[in-house]
């Protein structure tokens, strides 16, 4: 699964999944686009990271809920690397309340980042992709999009949104031979997790077949496979990784 001369954009890769996004791709190959909203830092650890590793990559910030933020950091992959091959829509926020205490912003604000941002993404690179040898649309979803979650209806919402909008792209972009594909994991070893309760992270748990929660690993190397030449035959696919929880 060499990525050689592939320019990947992952979006929100300064910190957990998308960090470790980021660095696969980058290990295998890719020219690495390593988008932040605002920690400028983290986001340019993860590319010394990858150029320690033999790899290229570039911070790039934009928030994505912002569609000229967006168009701007599109001109400068344009620039730098001659256009996007992948994209990979993880960028994604949570606003926690159960529905009867969420609040329209509550509900605004998550969808705005986690489906606006996905529509400003897609939009921006689509032409990109498009016309890509090997054109591919990633959108990393979660298992809570497949089962629900209490306290969570607006982030539920999103991330089962997107499959309807993988889907629509996969049929769209068929054409061309890009694909679209969607990326569901289930509960992941993050400093997300590490902020749940240790009561609720052991309920979790034992709805988990496998009995561990997923590394980042688990889910990049997945992602790694979907921006590769190997699974061009694959298009309009959920991929769930969650170590066996039923949906």
């Amino acid at each position: 699964m060499n990525l050689d001369n592939q320019t990947c954009v992952v979006t929100g890769s300064s910190r957990g999944i998308g960090r470790g996004i980021a660095k696969d791709l980058g290990a295998h190959g890719a020219n690495v686009v390593v988008n932040y909203r605002s920690s400028e830092g983290e986001a340019e650890a993860v590319v010394d990271e990858i150029r320690e590793d033999g790899g290229d990559a570039v911070a790039a910030q934009a928030d994505v809920s912002k569609l000229e933020e967006v168009r701007a950091m599109q001109a400068a992959v344009a620039d730098e690397f001659g256009g996007a091959d992948v994209l990979v829509n993880n960028a994604g926020i949570t606003i926690d309340k159960k529905f009867e205490n969420m609040t329209r912003e509550d509900w605004e604000t998550v969808i705005d980042v986690n489906l606006g941002g996905v529509f400003n993404c897609t939009k921006a690179f689509y032409d990109d992709i498009r016309d890509a040898d090997h054109g591919r649309l990633i959108n990393i979803s979660s298992v809570v999009g497949q089962q629900g979650n209490i306290g969570q209806a607006n982030y539920a919402t999103t991330k089962s949104g997107l499959f309807g909008f993988t889907r629509t792209l996969a049929l769209e972009l068929a054409h061309t031979g890009s694909t679209a594909n969607c990326v569901a994991p289930g509960f992941v070893k993050t400093d997300m997790l590490e902020e749940v309760p240790q009561r609720v992270q052991e309920k979790i748990l034992r709805e988990i077949p496998l009995d561990r929660f997923a590394r980042v690993e688990d889910i990049s190397g997945i992602v790694r496979f979907v921006a590769s030449e190997e699974s061009s035959y694959m298009t309009g696919q959920v991929l769930g990784v969650n170590g066996g929880m039923e949906w």
